[in-house]
């Protein structure tokens, strides 16, 4: 490509891409801190009902003498109940009495254990026992406010460039995050982090394509993954801020005011050169490629720039001629439609099941706030985990195994005796380890399936059953209050599936990528070909008395000279670089 050829000129990762390639790193931590906030914004603590002779100020603790003739057994749980209480006038003759009550009464008002979290949205609005369905709308909407935030954000972006964009994303963040903290009731807080959610694919995602698109193909896969990682140190700050800010008001502000610090950036982070040259604006281009050469004091030569205007101006006429495909292309074919739905469950199951974990580190058990940091601590070995074997062992490898690992481990919770609850932190962590590294490589994966006509907009569609699987697992985690282990198991099952599924797919790594339908169709599909039968230039050059069956792609490997699968496997890493950006 004309750009990148330039970027060899500018010195590829030289010092000026660096900086700013660090600074638009950055704000992924903040990102992260929105999204994950929701684990402490909404914490639901132990609770009881508030006895009818009990003050406001009631404390948590009953003797157990008292709990045996206040409360009735709640025959799911097999404990106390928290929603119900015995109907009975609670005197002192009541209590000496020593024989419970026959009838029981709803809870109107409750009493919260403060000992782990001071307040919550969920001890200030009561959203306990048949209300609790509102905790795990509050963060479906976050999602759901994701998912078109996505959607708008990126077109907006595509049209009035990568930086204005960025910056108006910044200033709703900051704006909507601090409103979110003021909030007098739930629809308003709801509402204000949806529009939160939208601004964290604004920001990240805007930051995350100006500083891929100012790297060169052979460090975008490095750059995407370290970019990543940012993000998971973020994500471990939370429980720093969290430690420190007790109060749900504060710690929402809190995490929301380093995003005024970002707003300086509007005097350091250049437009995007690529978005100005695709938007025939060639001349600020051209001016922001000598200003990045000068920079690392290099010179990049005039009939480069010449060329890469050039090849620009062709490739828009090109792209105005080139009919647009339609996701339906996709189903009108078995194969392509076969593969299709397995690639979108792989990103509805990795989502639900990333975010279901991330989420439900409150009820894993011991300290929340550990769970917490270890959660998010793992997600740094997976990422170096990829980067080492993700060009090595093949993508259906790393996707199968990592999945199938990720579901082994969660389903085995379910045999580990409630007592030895450490035990079950360190299987969970294991299966957000390996489900980690699943969701980095089913991008992957999923781009080198799809032929190039129709891959935007497959991935769009894969990427929206991700947004789906976000959305449906707050609800999933809400099930852990009728049975803890459940979410657990209901994630595990259906990555244990989605691994095994993902079999069926072909390999993709080293492989020739499709181009058209016709290719896509083919792609993975079994054929017979006669042993000893060559290939060349020439036509078939050999043939044998036995047929062997061999996959498309292993045919098209066959065909294919070893520098060509040698460049095919750096573009694929440019290609993971480059769709890694929606998972966050």
């Amino acid at each position: 490509m004309g750009y990148d050829d330039i970027l060899r000129h500018l010195g590829g990762f030289g010092r000026y891409q660096r900086r700013i390639y660090v600074l638009l790193c950055l704000p992924a931590i903040s990102c992260a801190f929105h999204k994950l906030a929701g684990v402490f914004l909404l914490a639901a603590p132990d609770y009881r009902c508030r006895l009818p002779y009990e003050l406001e100020n009631a404390t948590y603790t009953l003797p157990d003498e008292r709990l045996s003739m206040a409360y009735p057994i709640d025959t799911l749980t097999g404990k106390y109940s928290t929603c119900n209480y015995l109907d009975a006038n609670f005197t002192d003759d009541y209590w000496a009495g020593g024989t419970p009550a026959a009838g029981v009464r709803p809870c109107n008002h409750w009493v919260y254990d403060r000992s782990k979290f001071e307040s919550s949205t969920v001890t200030d609005w009561d959203m306990v026992c048949d209300r609790n369905w509102l905790r795990a709308s509050a963060d479906s909407l976050f999602m759901v406010g994701v998912m078109l935030g996505s959607i708008g954000f990126g077109y907006l972006s595509d049209k009035y460039g990568r930086k204005p964009i960025f910056f108006a994303s910044l200033v709703l963040q900051v704006i909507f995050g601090v409103l979110a903290g003021i909030a007098p009731e739930f629809f308003t807080y709801t509402l204000a982090r949806m529009v939160v959610g939208a601004t964290t694919s604004g920001v990240f995602l805007v930051a995350y394509v100006i500083a891929m698109e100012m790297v060169g193909p052979s460090d975008r896969l490095y750059a995407g993954v370290v970019c990543m990682m940012f993000f998971s140190v973020g994500y471990m700050l939370t429980a720093a801020f969290a430690y420190f800010i007790h109060g749900w008001r504060m710690l929402q502000i809190a995490l929301t005011l380093p995003g005024v610090l970002f707003l300086c950036y509007w005097w350091f982070i250049p437009e995007s050169a690529r978005w100005l040259l695709s938007n025939g604006r060639p001349t600020e281009a051209i001016i922001l490629i000598e200003k990045v050469a000068q920079s690392n004091k290099l010179t990049v030569p005039q009939e480069a720039l010449d060329k890469l205007l050039e090849e620009d101006k062709a490739q828009q006429q090109e792209d105005t001629h080139e009919p647009k495909p339609s996701l339906l292309d996709i189903f009108k074919h078995p194969n392509l439609r076969r593969k299709a739905l397995l690639i979108f469950f792989d990103w509805f199951v990795n989502s639900l099941t990333y975010y279901g974990l991330s989420w439900n580190t409150n009820n894993l058990g011991g300290n929340p706030l550990l769970n917490f940091v270890i959660s998010g601590a793992v997600e740094i070995p997976a990422y170096s985990f990829l980067l080492v074997t993700l060009n090595r062992w093949g993508r259906r490898t790393i996707l199968c195994g990592c999945m199938i690992f990720a579901g082994t481990m969660l389903l085995t919770t379910m045999a580990v005796p409630s007592s030895q609850q450490w035990l079950i932190v360190v299987l969970a962590m294991l299966g957000k380890m390996a489900i980690t590294s699943s969701y980095g490589t089913v991008y992957v994966f999923s781009a080198e399936q799809f032929p190039t006509v129709i891959r935007n907009v497959a991935l769009g569609a894969s990427s929206t059953s991700a947004r789906v699987g976000g959305i449906l697992a707050p609800y999933f985690n809400l099930l852990g209050d009728y049975w803890q282990p459940l979410p657990l198991l209901i994630f595990g099952a259906l990555a244990f599936v989605g691994g095994v599924l993902s079999l069926l797919l072909p390999e993709t790594h080293n492989q020739k990528l499709p181009e058209t339908i016709a290719d896509g169709e083919n792609f993975g599909k079994q054929k017979t070909v006669p042993v000893g039968v060559v290939t060349g230039t020439n036509g078939i050059v050999g043939s044998g008395d036995r047929d062997i069956e061999r996959t498309a792609e292993e045919m098209q490997v066959l065909s294919k000279p070893e520098s060509v699968v040698d460049g095919e496997e750096m573009a694929s890493e440019t290609t993971k670089a480059g769709e890694d950006k929606k998972k966050y």
